[in-house]
């Protein structure tokens, strides 16, 4: 795939690439919640899990690569994100976990490789240390596993982009399409004081874990990577070179890459 779109000027105006059709779709309740997934493909199980304030839709580029490499791949709007429904209760990180495992359990899925991206990959982790049974893998790129992790917030033209994207996608698919100002407020909430682990935490982790680490990350402090890497028992850390917290959209082949080589490592 030879998609390139570093300042996402392609993504503001169009999205992603569309997801594949697919009748394997539906909704999961979950603590208070509605659920939404969808499935492609046959064969060792990957679940992709998006980042804050977007929705399933921003893999468009990463579900084709996985279905063709011979993988079932599934996509969760998160709770409260793209077409998925959320209550009044805060948003946390360990509570999107138990969201994964429902539609896990829907699926008939006993095992999977979880990609995760920004908050989908703290999700990701947090499901290896709390269910590692039904974890074959986490792959985590671009996300904190406690606050001191995070940069100083900098607006630039390609985050307002990517936030002007997440806007009208919202409006388009949410069931509650005029509540985005509070659901930002809400899930930058989230975002500010969680995920809150520790050093002895993270050494507890006991699958196969990738921590992935962009060259150009907005948020993500470069020695946070490091740290996550020492600290987790068995880590691999992977730079990308030339893009930044948005790597899935700006170089597809990239980061397909990179995802292909950590699933054929972990899965069967």
């Amino acid at each position: 795939m030879d998609h390139q779109d570093d300042d996402l000027k392609h993504f503001e105006a169009h999205g992603a690439a569309p997801l594949p059709v697919t009748r394997d779709e539906g909704y999961v309740d979950n603590d208070g919640a509605r659920i939404w997934h969808a499935a492609w493909g046959a064969g060792p199980p990957v679940i992709l899990l998006h980042g804050g304030l977007g929705h399933s839709g921003n893999w468009g580029y990463q579900v084709p690569a996985l279905v063709g490499a011979g993988h079932r791949v599934v996509v969760i709007d998160s709770r409260g994100h793209g077409r998925s429904t959320r209550d009044t209760k805060p948003y946390m990180y360990e509570r999107m976990a138990t969201d994964v495992l429902a539609v896990m359990d829907a699926l008939r899925l006993e095992k999977a490789a979880v990609v995760g991206w920004s908050d989908g990959a703290c999700t990701a982790l947090i499901l290896g240390m709390q269910a590692p049974e039904r974890v074959a893998g986490a792959f985590f790129f671009g996300c904190n596993m406690d606050p001191s992790g995070t940069k100083e917030f900098v607006p630039t033209p390609v985050i307002d982009r990517c936030f002007g994207r997440h806007r009208r996608d919202y409006e388009n698919l949410s069931p509650t399409p005029d509540a985005f100002d509070d659901f930002v407020g809400a899930v930058s909430e989230m975002m500010r004081t969680q995920p809150n682990y520790a050093a002895n935490d993270l050494a507890k982790i006991r699958v196969p874990v990738a921590i992935v680490q962009s060259e150009h990350d907005e948020f993500i402090k470069p020695e946070h990577a490091d740290y996550l890497a020492r600290s987790i028992p068995g880590a691999a850390l992977l730079k990308l070179p030339g893009v930044s917290h948005f790597a899935p959209l700006q170089r597809p082949a990239v980061f397909n890459d990179a995802i292909l080589k950590f699933v054929d490592k972990v899965l069967p």
